[in-house]
Order: C-alpha cells, then sequence, then structure tokens
C-alpha cells in the first residue's frame, strides 16, 4: 500500500473495529452480534474475517486444514510462507473490502487481523519480522481482545466439533495466549487495544464490548 493511499486510509470517514483472541474465544460469534446491534441503531456495518475469502485467503485456509502443503507431501508449508499468505491476503482484503466500506462511511467489523500474525505467526517467528511483512496494513480504529484462559478455549474447541486446524493444538494455543500478551504490549503504544472478558456469558461480552464501540463512536463524530 502506497504512502498516499495510507495517508487516505487516515481520513476515512468509516470505522474500523477488530476482534482477537484464541481459536475458542468466540470472535466469530461475538461480530455477527455486534453487527445485528449496531444495525438496529441504524448503522451501516460491514463484517468480514481473515483469513478473507479471496484467493489468497483460500489458499490460507486449506493450508490450515492440511489439504495444502509442501510439494510431494513433505509436510505443512514453512512458517515464513504462511505468515507471507497472510500478509499478503490481508493487502488484498483491504483493497478489495475493508477501505471502500470505510470510504463509504460503514463501520467494519473484522474476525481477526494483525494481532494475529503476530500471535500465531509470531509463535514461530520473531515478532519484528512478522510486523514488517506487514508494515502496509493500516491500523483499526478499535482492537476488542476477548480474553479466554486456553483451558477455556480447549473446552470451547471441543464442544463446537468439527476438524482441528493447524494452529488449535493445546500446547500451540498455550504458546500463542503468551503471544498475544507480547503482541498486545507491541502494538498499544500506538493503537487502541481494548481487553474484553471472554470468559463472561456471550450477552455479558456483546454488551462489553458495545460500551467500547459506542466509546469510539461518539470520540470519532
Amino acid at each position: 500500500m502506497s504512502a498516499a493511499r495510507k495517508k487516505a486510509a487516515a481520513r476515512r470517514p468509516g470505522r474500523f473495529i477488530v476482534l482477537e483472541g484464541l481459536d475458542g474465544a468466540g470472535t466469530t460469534t461475538q461480530v455477527e452480534r455486534l453487527a445485528a446491534a449496531l444495525r438496529a441503531e441504524g448503522h451501516s456495518v460491514l463484517t468480514t474475517r481473515e483469513p478473507s475469502d479471496g484467493p489468497v485467503g483460500t489458499m490460507i485456509r486449506q493450508a490450515l486444514t492440511g489439504r495444502l502443503g509442501l510439494p510431494g507431501g513433505a509436510g505443512p508449508l514453512a512458517p515464513e510462507t504462511l505468515a507471507l499468505l497472510f500478509a499478503a491476503d490481508r493487502t488484498d482484503h483491504l483493497t478489495a473490502r475493508v477501505l471502500p466500506a470505510l470510504a463509504a462511511g460503514q463501520i467494519v467489523l473484522c474476525d481477526r487481523y494483525v494481532l494475529s500474525s503476530l500471535a500465531y505467526q509470531g509463535a514461530s517467528l520473531p515478532m519484528e519480522w512478522v510486523e514488517a511483512v506487514n508494515a502496509c496494513a493500516v491500523s483499526p480504529d478499535l482492537t476488542l481482545f476477548v480474553g479466554v484462559a486456553p483451558e477455556v478455549a480447549a473446552r470451547r474447541r471441543k464442544a463446537r466439533g468439527g476438524a482441528a486446524e493447524l494452529f488449535e493444538a493445546d500446547e500451540a494455543q498455550r504458546r500463542i495466549a503468551k503471544q498475544y500478551v507480547a503482541a498486545i504490549r507491541r502494538r498499544e503504544k500506538h493503537e487502541r487495544i481494548v481487553h474484553i472478558d471472554g470468559e463472561q456469558g456471550i450477552e455479558a461480552v456483546t454488551a462489553a464490548s458495545l460500551v467500547e464501540i459506542r466509546k469510539l463512536l461518539a470520540r470519532k463524530r
């Protein structure tokens, strides 16, 4: 993304809000609940996610479920390759969906963004390098980190069923939880990141998140 585009993005009339957390934190559920609440208040809302539904995002989802790997069945993609794919998907996602919606004045609710890359790919790669390959990503107006203990997230993943993905092993999630702490400490110097207690009931998490979103909307008007 060029410097001119980043400058234009800084003047965007819409609001970019990201939800983050471990697998099982409930971010996907909360994005939909928050969107419904905001729409009921008269806001125009776009919900989206990363990996995106674009061509690179589709490749990432195949890699996460073991359907895409190294040639000859030599194993999963290298961590560096996966990190670069996430960064490439992010630039496509911003160009195709996020920035146009923000330019149109919409609220964009995104399930995962740069913080996920720093936590997940940063668990096996230098966080500085992961941050560098994502340098073109515009900053959210607000990130809501839905915090749950790794053990709670594991129980929720087990209850929902489905095929396990690449990073969902319990040990990996414990390592990623620690990386999230480091990533938040690194990013909160120049981004607004708010911790939401994700171990509350679903309705309470939504209510707490709406409080923070309404603060943002009030400040920006």
